[in-house]
């Protein structure tokens, strides 16, 4: 299928879930490799409701964890995006997914730099929060060399631990 991007990087393009993505969601959100350490894998059931979860932010929002592809082929190589923060209204949360054969390949970087600019840029948010597994020691290293500060630990429900939280200011707003 020919994807249309609305955001590119130098190797990746960002494009949004459709009914038709089904398949990648699955691909994606099943694999204990890619999941294991947000709550997963998941099943057919929760991916589905999780697509639909993200077209629907899509439309009231104008955002999602959006699909991500390499340009070079088309592949798909996971999804990346921002959503709105349960607890904090006006700034966004920003998550990357990566299937196994895009981690620890600066495709992370990539994305979560691409995912600020349009945040602060085109979305004007005050603020990119993030979190990740106590863990996740990859995730830990992209987000501090990003520039997040820590602020505090937060209860992420699906996995039922306290997962670290950072905050990153947007650089246009004085």
């Amino acid at each position: 299928m020919s994807r249309t991007y609305f955001l590119t990087t130098s190797r990746l393009g960002f494009s949004t879930w459709s009914g038709a993505d089904l398949s990648l969601a699955v691909a994606l959100w099943t694999d204990p490799a890619a999941t294991g350490l947000i709550g997963g894998p998941f099943s057919t059931a929760y991916c589905r409701d999780r697509l639909a979860r993200e077209q629907a932010t899509q439309a009231s929002a104008g955002i999602q964890y959006w699909p991500v592809f390499r340009l070079e082929d088309g592949d798909f190589a996971g999804c990346a995006g921002l959503r709105p923060h349960p607890s904090h209204a006006t700034e966004l949360e920003m998550g990357i997914h990566l299937r196994p054969l895009y981690q620890s390949r600066g495709f992370g970087q990539e994305a979560a730099e691409a995912i600020h600019r349009y945040g602060f840029e085109v979305l004007h948010t005050p603020a990119i929060l993030v979190r990740h597994h106590p863990q996740n020691a990859a995730s830990a290293r992209l987000v501090q060399s990003l520039g997040y500060r820590y602020t505090h630990d937060e209860l992420y429900e699906p996995t039922g631990l306290q997962h670290p939280a950072y905050r990153l200011d947007n650089p246009l707003r004085s």
